[in-house]
């Protein structure tokens, strides 16, 4: 025992850690820490940092309330909660390798026995036991067992494999950690997308409902200069196709407002028909009227999960090179064991009952190391593959969101020029109303302008939903929201009232 003390020491200066050592890589592009390409060419966007919350920007109380909610009970939320968990408790169990594993015991045992073949004269009497000498003699006899134990047993790290498994297991700890950070990206930007949706469809519904009213008014004027002969059937069929035409585009408006309400309320952790009631009662998208912040690209790959995650993985997997390597070095374990064992309870803690052991144990794969150095390629090749998804998430990243900035962008001068079409349309359309009313304009001209003002005002409410989801859009791409979030927890069910 005491050599194997002394030579614990010399292990532990003598141990190394195969494997290399992990470094951050270099950036796939050169000119991630500047402005962002799209950034130039529209006066939409600033260079001011992304703030924390993005969805305040909208200074919509419902909006931050509904995505508050959303970070701390949405179910993908909790998902990815739970796998940083059990990341970390793999990374305890990875620790505890580092201690030595001990392992009390105790026993009794109350047995019975039977001793065959045993001779006359090897009873010790000389003599014979009613038989003839030599004879077999069967005994039986019951006894007692008390057993007190204690194993331990210790792997020297001589090699570093527990050292890269702590540091894998780190890895994907904080893997997981951005994981949970990117879910709560998705999660904050689908929710005030939902919450957009629903009201854009409420706006463009609305929209419907005052066209209809207008033209169920022309359609009424035309049956009456009908009816007074002062116009045809044409007229009348012409105008009542307009308003069908309109009419039919109600139902799918408020289709998909119910629709958005419904998946609003599941994301937030509710049942789908448990629906937000101030969320229902919006008729307005929710719109940043100011230019909004952006970054640049330096700040876009620091604050972005994905990429964050994607680096970590990378570690992770470069460790588990080293686990591979160390399988081919040999495995020390220092095992030892002291116990008392006795036929009598009265006898177990005199020192005849003592039983001990102790030793280093040595396992080594060898010469036979296909098996390893399989495993060490495949590491190799999985790290491999981590740095390429690395390198792809950064510029992925950089893509959505020039991509993002470009269709904000002409999301933004599409309605503009619809926004200045759909007040030419309606002065047009009242011009040609009193036109009509006087007799200087014919029918065919009435319906064409109310065709017009009906068109565009139906494509300017489209195009404010296409702005609401292309600003939710740049968030997303921008990857801000998970600053600062909740902890997740499960809602608990909501009883409806009576």
């Amino acid at each position: 025992m005491k050599r194997i003390v002394a030579v614990l020491p010399a292990l532990a200066l003598s141990a190394c850690v195969v494997g290399p050592n992990y470094t951050k890589p270099t950036m796939p592009v050169a000119a991630t820490g500047g402005s962002f390409a799209e950034a130039g060419k529209t006066a939409a966007i600033t260079p001011t940092p992304l703030p924390d919350h993005w969805w305040r920007l909208y200074n919509d109380p419902v909006v931050d309330r509904l995505v508050t909610d959303a970070l701390a009970h949405n179910t993908d939320v909790r998902i990815a909660a739970g796998n940083l968990e059990r990341a970390r408790a793999v990374l305890d169990e990875q620790r505890g390798a580092r201690l030595p594993t001990t392992s009390p015991s105790a026993q009794y045992t109350r047995g019975q026995a039977n001793l065959a073949s045993v001779g006359a004269g090897a009873l010790g009497t000389g003599g014979t036991t009613g038989g003839t000498a030599g004879a077999a003699t069967q005994q039986t006899f019951r006894y007692n067992s008390f057993k007190l134990g204690f194993d331990a047993s210790y792997e020297v790290d001589l090699f570093g494999g527990i050292t890269r498994a702590i540091e894998a297991a780190r890895g994907d700890v904080q893997a997981a950690q951005a994981q949970l950070d990117a879910a709560r990206v998705s999660v904050a930007a689908e929710t005030a997308r939902a919450y957009a949706t629903a009201c854009s469809n409420a706006a463009q519904r609305s929209v419907a409902l005052d066209t209809v009213q207008l033209q169920q008014r022309t359609f009424a004027l035309t049956n009456t200069l009908f009816d007074a002969g002062r116009g045809t059937r044409r007229d009348v069929d012409r105008a009542d196709v307009l308003l069908a035409q309109t009419q039919a585009t109600i139902p799918g408006f408020e289709a998909e407002r119910r629709a958005s309400l419904y998946a609003l309320a599941v994301l937030t952790g509710l049942a789908p028909e448990q629906v937000d009631a101030a969320a229902d009662a919006c008729k307005v998208p929710p719109r940043i009227a100011s230019v909004l912040p952006v970054g640049d690209g330096a700040a876009l790959i620091s604050r972005r999960p994905d990429v964050r995650a994607a680096e970590r993985t990378l570690a992770a997997d470069t460790a588990r090179i080293g686990i591979a390597v160390a399988d081919l070095y040999p495995k020390i374990q220092l095992l030892g064991s002291i116990g008392l064992n006795s036929q009598r309870g009265s006898q177990l803690f005199k020192g005849s009952a003592v039983t001990y052991s102790a030793g280093p144990l040595i396992s080594w794969s060898f010469p036979n190391q296909t098996v390893a150095r399989a495993r060490i390629r495949q590491a190799r090749a999985g790290a491999d593959a981590s740095l390429a998804t690395f390198d792809g998430r950064v510029l992925t990243a950089l893509q959505e969101v020039e991509q993002a900035l470009a269709r904000y962008a002409g999301a933004l001068d599409r309605n503009a020029a619809l926004r200045r079409a759909e007040a030419s349309s309606s002065a047009a359309a009242k011009l040609s109303q009193l036109r009509f009313d006087y007799g200087a304009d014919s029918f065919l001209l009435l319906i064409e302008a109310e065709r017009d003002r009906a068109s565009a005002r139906a494509a300017l409410a489209q195009s404010d939903a296409a702005v609401s989801d292309a600003q939710i859009s740049l968030f997303k791409a921008l990857g801000g929201g998970w600053e600062d979030a909740p902890v997740p927890a499960r809602r608990e069910p909501v009883t409806p009232t009576p």
